[in-house]
């Protein structure tokens, strides 16, 4: 048991700590791998020498500085902030189908975001517009139910209007816009890491320096929550709080990973399943479920840079795909057990 003080307490298992210690090394590597190869690849001495302090000139200022430093880092941060909402999504609703990209909220930060990009521009950031479109969407989903998120099951299928409601909009959005506009917010709404700069990773940085602290702190209680409310609730979790808590910890996190790259779907879905599936560990694992969702993004993004293909796909299209494809065998799974009808 790892504790920090009164507030903080993770169980620690022998088998979760090798899970993650080899999650992040493969990070690594493909963070290795990002800055090396390609034609505008540099030296991993130089990378290496860069990380120790050594200034960078020329060519590497400017791909280490510039092109492929924030972008990665990007992609990392952002990886894991999907990867925590996901899990804590999925813990809240005990579904592993719960997750932004279902339950509403990266359709509502997308609607946000083009309703301040394209209709009512100039009055807020795009930024700020996704999270208010995403607490919009969550807002919507909490009535819906007609029991706050007390309902997981309900919660899944009100999640599911109100993203077709909100990706309806975005189209009205895209169809009212000038082509320029419209082309620049698609790319943005297709999920894509290109031109990212220091500043996308300062909001993702501070995001996550003020979510993550307070979804590990949330972990004991959520452990109980998934054995049942009644259980949760006698052994002083306080499931509809909890609930609520995580809830708004996981809109934190998914706005800002949206707000800085758009609406990569899927690695919110997949993250925390591999992450459960490796670990074999109760509860939602914080820790291994970020390391993975950043695994996931920046792995993708290798893979579309390194593409062979004439034009360089969004990293969005790939993550869909590939998610789809699980997203199929996820659903394959639960009718072979009985539990899909």
């Amino acid at each position: 048991m790892l504790r920090a003080g009164d507030w903080l307490s993770l169980p620690v298992r022998r088998r979760s700590v090798a899970v993650v210690a080899a999650t992040l090394l493969a990070v690594l590597v493909v963070a290795g791998l990002t800055l090396t190869l390609g034609r505008l690849g540099v030296a991993l001495p130089d990378v290496v020498a860069a990380l120790r302090g050594r200034p960078l000139t020329g060519t590497d200022e400017i791909v280490l500085g510039t092109l492929r430093g924030p972008r990665l880092l990007v992609a990392l941060g952002a990886g894991a902030a999907l990867g925590v909402a996901g899990t804590l999504f999925q813990t809240v609703t005990r579904n592993p189908l719960g997750s932004p990209d279902v339950i509403g909220l990266s359709a509502g930060a997308s609607a946000g975001a083009a309703a301040f990009g394209l209709l009512w521009t100039g009055i807020l950031p795009v930024p700020l517009g996704a999270l208010l479109g995403a607490l919009a969407a969550m807002g919507l989903v909490f009535v819906g139910t007609g029991r706050g998120f007390s309902s997981p099951g309900r919660m899944l299928l009100v999640g599911i209007g109100v993203s077709a409601m909100a990706f309806a909009f975005v189209q009205f959005a895209l169809a009212r816009a000038g082509r320029e506009q419209a082309t620049t917010l698609a790319a943005y709404l297709s999920g894509s890491l290109a031109s990212r700069s220091w500043d996308h990773v300062s909001v993702i940085a501070m995001s996550l320096a003020v979510f993550l602290p307070c979804a590990l702190a949330l972990t004991r209680r959520l452990q109980l929550v998934e054995m049942g409310d009644l259980q949760a609730d006698a052994l002083g979790a306080r499931s509809a709080l909890t609930r609520v808590l995580a809830v708004l910890v996981a809109i934190g996190l998914a706005t800002a990973a949206v707000s800085v790259v758009g609406p990569v779907l899927f690695i919110a879905l997949t993250a925390p399943q591999i992450a459960k599936r490796l670990t074999h560990a109760p509860g939602p694992g914080i820790v291994a479920s970020a390391l993975t969702g950043a695994l996931l993004l920046a792995l993708a993004d290798l893979l579309t840079q390194q593409s062979p293909l004439p034009v360089q796909l969004p990293v969005g299209v790939l993550t869909a795909v590939l998610g789809g494809v699980y997203l199929g065998f996820l659903l394959l799974s639960h009718w072979k057990k009985g539990t899909v009808t």
